[in-house]
């Protein structure tokens, strides 16, 4: 192998290990360098801002870190990472949001019905629900997006590129994973959970082939847990208005203080979700091939 054909393959395209290792200094640097110049000047006097701002230069990192991949290194258009119009459709959002809001809330429900959850409820929130619902889908839209183009979104692409879907998929839910690790009270259990999600997520992209669905499913399991439940989500407490959704059960069924998403009954929310997806797109196959 020549010095060339190390980086370049036999066509002319960087090699998938590079591309992914340029696009991940080329985000890390932009998120760096936009988070030095926009909090120059001081960090807003609110949490609440300030973490909107903060996920608001990460995903401008993300899609510029995109934007210079897809157009001067790939020569492709966005729907090598599913994020083309084409992608973008009422069907994948509609897909994409039931699965991330359903595979949480139901199996909550359950535990809510079995007493392993329990609603505190009277308290006296600085909030009312309607603006806590608003303000937390403003910070979950843009967080959700981030997190998704940085774990599912080019390097996704590019690892499957080298190592194929499924290995592109074991090594980005891996790594989603351990970017939780230093939420507050994070666990080997928590974690796993975590790295079971980004399978999950990485199944939607699949089966959708949008990025705009896993996206949505993100945003809805999120904000469903924050905003519906008042539960704790990877950990982080956010506001509530006047009742909470705490643990009352054991730790692995329930996730204890690191939400609902952390313990088992989450792990069958999203098993069922991937048997509905599968089967989902199955049905969608044979139609196509019928036709």
């Amino acid at each position: 192998m020549t010095l060339r054909e190390l980086f370049v393959t036999s066509t002319g395209r960087v090699r998938a290990g590079w591309r992914a290792l340029i696009f991940c200094i080329i985000a890390a640097a932009l998120y760096q360098l936009s988070f030095t110049l926009i909090f120059a000047a001081g960090r807003p006097a609110s949490s609440a801002l300030f973490e909107l701002a903060a996920y608001l230069v990460l995903l401008l990192a993300f899609w510029v870190a995109h934007a210079i991949m897809l157009r001067w290194v790939d020569h492709t258009s966005w729907s090598y990472v599913g994020l083309g119009r084409e992608n973008f459709t009422p069907r994948a959002l509609a897909v994409g949001f039931a699965l991330g809001a359903l595979c949480i809330l139901v199996p909550s429900g359950t535990l809510l019905v079995a007493h392993d959850l329990s609603v505190t409820t009277g308290l006296h929130g600085s909030h009312s629900w309607g603006g806590l619902a608003v303000a937390g889908a403003a910070i979950f839209l843009p967080q959700s997006l981030g997190e998704e183009m940085l774990s599912r979104g080019y390097l996704f692409s590019a690892l499957r590129d080298a190592i194929g879907w499924l290995g592109a998929l074991a090594v980005t839910s891996l790594g989603f994973g351990l970017l939780h690790w230093h939420n507050p009270g994070a666990t080997l259990q928590s974690v796993s959970v975590v790295v079971f999600a980004g399978v999950f997520l990485g199944a939607i992209l699949i089966a959708t082939r949008s990025l705009y669905a896993a996206w949505m499913a993100h945003f809805a399991w999120n904000w469903s847990m924050a905003e519906v439940l008042h539960a704790a989500v990877s950990g982080a407490q956010f506001p509530y208005s006047s009742y909470r959704v705490e643990s009352s059960g054991p730790v692995w069924l329930t996730g204890g203080s690191w939400g609902p998403e952390g313990g088992a009954a989450a792990v069958a929310g999203m098993l069922a979700g991937l048997a509905v997806l599968f089967a989902w797109q199955r049905n969608a196959t044979r139609r196509s091939s019928a036709a």
